[in-house]
């Protein structure tokens, strides 16, 4: 009989290890802790239960790219088979994985557009401005809305703004 998959929901503890076997496959471990939730009927309150301790196994593409997405402390949604139960832990190889969003923002290679779709054009402005405005900041850390390489302005406007606010839309923002 196949083992079912299951769903869980967690935080990443501790350090993510990878490592690659003879033939150069890589295989990650990391360890997720889950806490449930029980409704207190009589104290009219949510109580923590205790907590479920597992040890996650990624193979090949998804090994390289936890490994470089995941820290500790990060909230993940895992789907995966359980292999094993033992020494106070259940051991999961994990099929898929994601960031989860319930208590934080995640930025993709594409969530946002290019940093020079945000820059303003001119007709007159050189195709040298952008490369020049990118070099100008380099070097300055990570980089801050309205910068290039960061957010757009509109990001920090909404992200401030608690995100539950549509944006007014102007022409100029829907473009040609």
């Amino acid at each position: 009989m196949a083992p079912s998959v299951t769903h869980v929901s967690g935080t990443v503890t501790g350090n993510v290890e990878v490592r690659f076997t003879d033939s150069g496959v890589a295989v990650c471990r990391f360890r997720l802790t889950q806490t449930p939730t029980q409704w207190d009927a009589a104290a009219r309150q949510w109580r923590d239960g205790a907590p479920i301790r597992y040890v996650c196994t990624a193979w090949r593409d998804l090994a390289r790219n936890a490994t470089e997405s995941l820290t500790d402390g990060v909230s993940v949604l895992v789907t995966g088979r359980i292999t094993e139960i033992r020494d106070d832990a259940v051991y999961l190889s994990v099929d898929d994985l994601g960031i989860s969003l319930r208590q934080r923002i995640a930025y993709t290679e594409t969530s946002l557009p290019s940093p020079a779709a945000a820059a303003p054009v001119s007709p007159t402005a050189s195709i040298a401005a952008p490369a020049a405005a990118q070099a100008a900041g380099a070097g300055t850390g990570s980089p801050t809305a309205g910068q290039a390489g960061g957010p757009p302005a509109w990001w920090e406007q909404r992200r401030a703004s608690g995100w539950h606010r549509p944006a007014a839309r102007t022409p100029a923002d829907v473009g040609p």
